[in-house]
């Protein structure tokens, strides 16, 4: 029997390596492109997107403007078009692993839907079984609750079905006010010791590796 029958999975930098590889060198070109001079370090971007979605983070640093936060995000959709990022190491055999259990995988994600089904195809080869991205209202996305509540009715399950897996503070706001547990993604950030030492204790449990999470999961010696 399975200790968590559905795992809820976070996208950008929990499954695959998107923060390092593609979303901060895109930015930084971005940001030079319409704010010249303004100089963003890999740590502060990182910084600036932890606790806040990233919408809220570019007007209230930059001020962006509508125009500019809509063809931020055309011009990001079509950097993304042309790059995957890479899997974490272990991730694979662990969202195989709940799979072949006869678990669930969702994905509650800021990402958007064209780029989780195209990583997934590409590293897994078939889709998860929901999928709440950046396309829903704003008013019911994550950090909002409602991604969770819809999995539960929708496939019969209670909240202590459910474990959240995240590496950024939404999730954990998000699954709080759901009642559901969390898991930590410490794999994503070990360079980050503030940061992985905020989530470590605020979270029901964090791992260093998707290994050790499986090894948690599946109860393997």
């Amino acid at each position: 029997m399975l200790k968590y029958p559905c795992l809820i999975l976070d996208h950008d930098d929990t499954v695959v390596q998107t923060e390092r590889a593609i979303g901060y060198p895109y930015f930084r070109d971005y940001l030079e492109k319409i704010r010249p001079g303004v100089d963003l370090s890999f740590h502060d971007y990182v910084h600036a997107c932890h606790n806040t979605v990233f919408p809220d983070m570019c007007r209230r640093m930059w001020n962006f403007t509508d125009e500019e936060m809509k063809e931020e995000y055309s011009l990001w959709q079509a950097y993304c078009a042309e790059n995957i990022p890479p899997i974490f190491p272990g991730v694979d055999d662990l969202i195989r692993r709940q799979k072949a259990e006869g678990g669930l995988v969702c994905v509650v994600s800021l990402s958007s839907h064209a780029n989780i089904t195209r990583d997934y195809a590409a590293h897994f080869g078939f889709q998860p079984d929901a999928i709440y991205a950046c396309e829903l209202p704003r008013e019911i996305r994550k950090p909002n609750p409602w991604p969770l509540q819809d999995i539960m009715e929708r496939f019969s399950l209670k909240p202590e079905d459910l474990l959240m897996v995240d590496d950024m503070k939404l999730g954990w706001t998000m699954a709080r006010s759901a009642g559901v547990r969390t898991a930590h993604a410490a794999w994503s950030k070990p360079d980050f010791p503030e940061l992985m030492a905020e989530m470590r204790e605020i979270c029901d449990h964090s791992f260093d590796s998707a290994k050790e999470m499986a090894r948690f999961l599946f109860e393997e010696e």
